[in-house]
Protein backbone atom coordinates (compact mmCIF):
# COMPACT_ATOMS: atom_id res chain seq x y z
CA UNK A 1 0.00 0.00 0.00
CA UNK A 2 2.09 2.87 -1.34
CA UNK A 3 -0.43 5.69 -1.48
CA UNK A 4 -1.15 7.83 1.55
CA UNK A 5 -4.86 7.55 2.43
CA UNK A 6 -7.03 10.61 2.12
CA UNK A 7 -8.38 10.24 5.65
CA UNK A 8 -6.16 10.72 8.68
CA UNK A 9 -5.38 7.47 10.48
CA UNK A 10 -6.54 7.41 14.13
CA UNK A 11 -3.33 5.63 15.11
CA UNK A 12 -1.21 8.36 13.50
CA UNK A 13 -3.20 11.03 15.28
CA UNK A 14 -2.74 9.31 18.63
CA UNK A 15 1.00 8.84 18.26
CA UNK A 16 1.63 12.32 16.89
CA UNK A 17 -0.31 14.53 19.25
CA UNK A 18 -0.83 12.69 22.50
CA UNK A 19 -3.82 13.07 24.80
CA UNK A 20 -5.46 15.91 22.89
CA UNK A 21 -5.41 13.79 19.75
CA UNK A 22 -6.79 10.83 21.69
CA UNK A 23 -9.84 12.88 22.58
CA UNK A 24 -10.23 13.92 18.94
CA UNK A 25 -10.01 10.30 17.82
CA UNK A 26 -12.73 9.32 20.29
CA UNK A 27 -14.97 11.95 18.68
CA UNK A 28 -14.50 10.82 15.08
CA UNK A 29 -17.87 10.32 13.36
CA UNK A 30 -19.07 6.74 13.43
CA UNK A 31 -19.94 4.98 10.19
CA UNK A 32 -23.40 3.52 10.67
CA UNK A 33 -23.07 0.69 8.13
CA UNK A 34 -19.71 -0.53 9.50
CA UNK A 35 -20.51 -3.43 11.85
CA UNK A 36 -18.00 -5.48 13.85
CA UNK A 37 -18.81 -8.99 15.03
CA UNK A 38 -16.80 -10.08 18.07
CA UNK A 39 -16.81 -12.45 21.01
CA UNK A 40 -15.07 -12.88 24.32
CA UNK A 41 -13.71 -16.32 23.39
CA UNK A 42 -13.37 -18.58 20.41
CA UNK A 43 -15.70 -21.42 19.52
CA UNK A 44 -19.00 -19.55 19.94
CA UNK A 45 -19.87 -19.44 16.22
CA UNK A 46 -18.76 -15.88 15.53
CA UNK A 47 -17.38 -16.45 12.02
CA UNK A 48 -20.32 -18.64 11.04
CA UNK A 49 -22.68 -15.92 12.24
CA UNK A 50 -20.77 -13.23 10.31
CA UNK A 51 -21.06 -15.26 7.12
CA UNK A 52 -24.74 -16.10 7.61
CA UNK A 53 -25.62 -12.53 8.54
CA UNK A 54 -23.84 -11.26 5.41
CA UNK A 55 -25.81 -13.64 3.23
CA UNK A 56 -29.10 -12.81 4.95
CA UNK A 57 -28.54 -9.10 4.32
CA UNK A 58 -27.51 -9.75 0.71
CA UNK A 59 -30.70 -11.73 0.11
CA UNK A 60 -32.71 -8.61 0.90
CA UNK A 61 -31.00 -6.89 -2.04
CA UNK A 62 -28.46 -4.96 0.04
CA UNK A 63 -24.84 -4.62 -1.01
CA UNK A 64 -22.65 -6.39 1.58
CA UNK A 65 -18.90 -6.66 2.15
CA UNK A 66 -17.64 -9.30 4.60
CA UNK A 67 -14.15 -8.64 5.98
CA UNK A 68 -12.08 -11.30 7.73
CA UNK A 69 -10.61 -9.18 10.53
CA UNK A 70 -9.11 -12.11 12.42
CA UNK A 71 -5.54 -11.21 11.57
CA UNK A 72 -3.98 -14.24 13.20
CA UNK A 73 -6.41 -17.05 12.33
CA UNK A 74 -8.37 -16.07 9.23
CA UNK A 75 -11.00 -18.66 8.32
CA UNK A 76 -13.85 -17.00 6.41
CA UNK A 77 -12.40 -18.36 3.16
CA UNK A 78 -12.27 -21.87 4.64
CA UNK A 79 -15.91 -21.86 5.72
CA UNK A 80 -16.95 -20.61 2.28
CA UNK A 81 -14.63 -23.00 0.39
CA UNK A 82 -13.05 -20.02 -1.36
CA UNK A 83 -9.62 -19.83 -2.90
CA UNK A 84 -9.19 -16.09 -3.51
CA UNK A 85 -6.28 -15.04 -5.71
CA UNK A 86 -5.95 -11.82 -3.70
CA UNK A 87 -6.49 -11.28 -0.01
CA UNK A 88 -5.52 -8.96 2.84
CA UNK A 89 -2.02 -10.41 2.87
CA UNK A 90 -1.64 -9.20 -0.73
CA UNK A 91 -2.61 -5.72 0.44
CA UNK A 92 -0.19 -5.72 3.38
CA UNK A 93 2.73 -6.77 1.16
CA UNK A 94 1.88 -3.95 -1.26
CA UNK A 95 0.94 -6.16 -4.21
CA UNK A 96 -2.59 -4.74 -4.58
CA UNK A 97 -4.82 -2.02 -3.23
CA UNK A 98 -7.53 -2.92 -0.74
CA UNK A 99 -10.37 -2.51 -3.24
CA UNK A 100 -8.60 -4.86 -5.67
CA UNK A 101 -8.44 -7.62 -3.06
CA UNK A 102 -12.22 -7.98 -2.93
CA UNK A 103 -13.48 -11.39 -4.08
CA UNK A 104 -17.14 -11.88 -5.06
CA UNK A 105 -18.96 -14.79 -3.46
CA UNK A 106 -21.92 -16.29 -5.31
CA UNK A 107 -21.94 -13.45 -7.81
CA UNK A 108 -20.87 -10.76 -5.35
CA UNK A 109 -22.47 -7.46 -4.40
CA UNK A 110 -21.30 -5.82 -7.62
CA UNK A 111 -23.70 -7.86 -9.72
CA UNK A 112 -26.31 -5.21 -9.01
CA UNK A 113 -24.37 -2.42 -10.76
CA UNK A 114 -24.51 -3.93 -14.24
CA UNK A 115 -27.99 -5.38 -14.01
CA UNK A 116 -30.00 -2.92 -11.96
CA UNK A 117 -31.50 -1.13 -14.94
CA UNK A 118 -32.64 -4.36 -16.58
CA UNK A 119 -33.58 -6.15 -13.37
CA UNK A 120 -34.85 -3.46 -11.03
CA UNK A 121 -35.67 -4.86 -7.62
CA UNK A 122 -33.76 -8.10 -8.24
CA UNK A 123 -32.78 -9.88 -5.05
CA UNK A 124 -29.05 -10.50 -4.86
CA UNK A 125 -27.69 -13.72 -3.48
CA UNK A 126 -24.03 -12.85 -3.36
CA UNK A 127 -21.79 -10.61 -1.32
CA UNK A 128 -18.20 -9.47 -1.50
CA UNK A 129 -15.41 -10.86 0.67
CA UNK A 130 -12.11 -9.43 1.83
CA UNK A 131 -10.41 -12.64 2.85
CA UNK A 132 -7.50 -13.10 5.20
CA UNK A 133 -4.76 -15.64 4.60
CA UNK A 134 -5.64 -18.87 6.38
CA UNK A 135 -2.66 -20.38 8.16
CA UNK A 136 -0.40 -17.42 7.36
CA UNK A 137 1.50 -15.28 9.85
CA UNK A 138 1.61 -12.31 7.47
CA UNK A 139 -1.41 -10.52 8.90
CA UNK A 140 -0.61 -11.32 12.51
CA UNK A 141 2.76 -9.64 12.05
CA UNK A 142 1.36 -6.33 10.86
CA UNK A 143 2.61 -3.25 12.69
CA UNK A 144 0.41 -0.49 14.07
CA UNK A 145 0.93 1.77 11.05
CA UNK A 146 -0.06 -0.94 8.59
CA UNK A 147 -3.19 -1.79 10.56
CA UNK A 148 -4.15 1.87 10.93
CA UNK A 149 -3.84 2.35 7.18
CA UNK A 150 -5.85 -0.81 6.56
CA UNK A 151 -8.65 0.36 8.85
CA UNK A 152 -8.69 3.80 7.24
CA UNK A 153 -8.98 2.31 3.75
CA UNK A 154 -11.76 0.04 4.98
CA UNK A 155 -13.70 3.05 6.27
CA UNK A 156 -13.36 4.66 2.85
CA UNK A 157 -14.64 1.49 1.16
CA UNK A 158 -17.75 1.44 3.35
CA UNK A 159 -19.45 4.16 1.27
CA UNK A 160 -19.80 1.63 -1.56
CA UNK A 161 -21.88 -0.79 0.51
CA UNK A 162 -25.06 -0.92 2.53
CA UNK A 163 -23.30 -3.06 5.16
CA UNK A 164 -19.66 -3.85 5.90
CA UNK A 165 -19.42 -6.79 8.32
CA UNK A 166 -16.02 -7.19 10.02
CA UNK A 167 -15.43 -10.61 11.58
CA UNK A 168 -13.00 -9.88 14.41
CA UNK A 169 -10.64 -12.18 16.26
CA UNK A 170 -11.97 -13.59 19.53
CA UNK A 171 -11.29 -11.40 22.55
CA UNK A 172 -9.99 -7.85 22.59
CA UNK A 173 -7.36 -7.89 19.86
CA UNK A 174 -5.51 -4.59 20.23
CA UNK A 175 -4.23 -4.92 16.66
CA UNK A 176 -7.65 -3.89 15.32
CA UNK A 177 -8.17 -1.08 17.84
CA UNK A 178 -8.10 1.71 15.20
CA UNK A 179 -11.27 0.42 13.56
CA UNK A 180 -13.28 0.89 16.77
CA UNK A 181 -12.75 4.63 16.43
CA UNK A 182 -15.35 4.72 13.66
CA UNK A 183 -17.22 1.44 13.89
CA UNK A 184 -20.97 2.04 13.88
CA UNK A 185 -22.01 -1.00 15.87
CA UNK A 186 -20.50 -4.01 17.63
CA UNK A 187 -22.32 -7.33 17.86
CA UNK A 188 -20.99 -9.62 20.61
CA UNK A 189 -21.75 -13.30 20.11
CA UNK A 190 -22.19 -15.30 23.31
CA UNK A 191 -23.40 -18.78 24.29
CA UNK A 192 -24.74 -20.07 27.61
CA UNK A 193 -21.31 -21.46 28.51
CA UNK A 194 -20.14 -19.70 31.72
CA UNK A 195 -16.73 -18.96 30.21
CA UNK A 196 -18.34 -17.44 27.15
CA UNK A 197 -20.50 -15.18 29.33
CA UNK A 198 -17.55 -14.11 31.48
CA UNK A 199 -15.32 -13.41 28.49
CA UNK A 200 -18.11 -11.60 26.64
CA UNK A 201 -18.45 -9.24 29.60
CA UNK A 202 -14.67 -8.69 29.67
CA UNK A 203 -14.72 -7.84 25.96
CA UNK A 204 -17.67 -5.49 26.45
CA UNK A 205 -15.95 -3.82 29.41
CA UNK A 206 -12.82 -3.21 27.37
CA UNK A 207 -14.86 -1.60 24.59
CA UNK A 208 -17.00 0.59 26.85
CA UNK A 209 -13.95 1.77 28.80
CA UNK A 210 -12.17 2.90 25.64
CA UNK A 211 -15.19 3.97 23.59
CA UNK A 212 -18.05 4.97 25.91
CA UNK A 213 -20.32 6.09 23.05
CA UNK A 214 -20.11 2.89 21.04
CA UNK A 215 -23.29 0.91 20.29
CA UNK A 216 -23.09 -2.70 21.48
CA UNK A 217 -25.63 -5.48 20.96
CA UNK A 218 -25.68 -9.06 22.19
CA UNK A 219 -26.42 -12.06 19.97
CA UNK A 220 -27.01 -15.33 21.84
CA UNK A 221 -25.98 -18.35 19.78
CA UNK A 222 -26.93 -22.02 20.25
CA UNK A 223 -29.79 -21.14 22.57
CA UNK A 224 -31.98 -24.05 23.68
CA UNK A 225 -35.00 -21.74 23.82
CA UNK A 226 -35.95 -18.06 23.86
CA UNK A 227 -36.15 -18.26 27.65
CA UNK A 228 -32.64 -19.71 27.84
CA UNK A 229 -31.38 -16.93 25.54
CA UNK A 230 -32.92 -14.28 27.80
CA UNK A 231 -31.16 -15.86 30.77
CA UNK A 232 -27.78 -15.78 29.00
CA UNK A 233 -28.29 -12.20 27.91
CA UNK A 234 -29.48 -11.28 31.41
CA UNK A 235 -26.19 -12.41 32.93
CA UNK A 236 -24.20 -10.08 30.65
CA UNK A 237 -26.70 -7.25 31.07
CA UNK A 238 -26.71 -7.37 34.89
CA UNK A 239 -22.92 -7.30 35.12
CA UNK A 240 -22.73 -4.44 32.62
CA UNK A 241 -25.36 -2.36 34.40
CA UNK A 242 -23.90 -2.97 37.84
CA UNK A 243 -20.21 -2.40 37.12
CA UNK A 244 -20.23 -0.22 34.00
CA UNK A 245 -23.58 1.60 34.16
CA UNK A 246 -24.04 0.42 30.58
CA UNK A 247 -26.89 -1.64 29.13
CA UNK A 248 -26.22 -3.62 25.94
CA UNK A 249 -29.29 -4.59 23.94
CA UNK A 250 -30.30 -8.12 22.95
CA UNK A 251 -30.33 -8.07 19.16
CA UNK A 252 -31.53 -11.64 18.79
CA UNK A 253 -31.07 -15.32 19.57
CA UNK A 254 -30.12 -18.23 17.34
CA UNK A 255 -31.50 -21.56 18.45
CA UNK A 256 -29.37 -24.69 18.67
CA UNK A 257 -29.82 -26.31 15.27
CA UNK A 258 -28.10 -29.34 13.74
CA UNK A 259 -28.40 -27.72 10.32
CA UNK A 260 -25.63 -25.30 11.29
CA UNK A 261 -23.06 -28.06 11.78
CA UNK A 262 -24.21 -29.66 8.53
CA UNK A 263 -23.62 -26.44 6.60
CA UNK A 264 -20.21 -25.84 8.18
CA UNK A 265 -19.09 -29.38 7.32
CA UNK A 266 -20.21 -28.83 3.73
CA UNK A 267 -18.42 -25.45 3.63
CA UNK A 268 -21.64 -23.87 2.44
CA UNK A 269 -23.68 -20.94 3.81
CA UNK A 270 -26.65 -21.99 5.93
CA UNK A 271 -29.15 -20.01 3.87
CA UNK A 272 -28.05 -21.90 0.77
CA UNK A 273 -27.89 -25.40 2.23
CA UNK A 274 -30.70 -25.23 4.80
CA UNK A 275 -32.77 -22.10 4.05
CA UNK A 276 -35.84 -23.36 5.92
CA UNK A 277 -34.01 -24.23 9.13
CA UNK A 278 -34.80 -22.62 12.47
CA UNK A 279 -31.34 -21.05 12.74
CA UNK A 280 -31.69 -19.58 9.23
CA UNK A 281 -34.96 -17.92 10.23
CA UNK A 282 -33.33 -16.59 13.41
CA UNK A 283 -30.50 -14.94 11.47
CA UNK A 284 -32.91 -13.48 8.91
CA UNK A 285 -34.78 -11.77 11.75
CA UNK A 286 -31.52 -10.33 13.11
CA UNK A 287 -30.60 -9.11 9.62
CA UNK A 288 -33.97 -7.41 9.26
CA UNK A 289 -33.39 -5.49 12.49
CA UNK A 290 -30.04 -4.21 11.17
CA UNK A 291 -31.34 -2.78 7.93
CA UNK A 292 -31.02 1.01 8.07
CA UNK A 293 -34.07 3.21 8.40
CA UNK A 294 -32.06 6.08 6.87
CA UNK A 295 -29.36 6.32 4.17
CA UNK A 296 -25.95 4.84 4.93
CA UNK A 297 -23.19 7.19 6.01
CA UNK A 298 -21.87 8.84 9.14
CA UNK A 299 -23.70 8.90 12.45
Amino acid sequence: MNEEPILTSPAKVLSARGNHAAEEARNLPRIRNLIAVGSGKGGVGKTWFSITLSQALALTGDRVLLVDGDLGLANVDVQLAMGPERDLASVVTGRVKLADAITPFDGGAGAMDSEISANAGRQLRGFDVLAGRSGSGTLDGMNRKQIALLCTELCKLSVLYDHVIVDLAAGMNTHMMPIFQQIGRVLIVVTDDPTSITDAYAFLKSLVTRFPNIDIDIVVNRAESDKAAEKTYGAVKRASEHFLQFCPQLLGAIHNDKSVASAIRAQAPLLTRHPQSVAADNVRKIAASLRPKSPRGLI
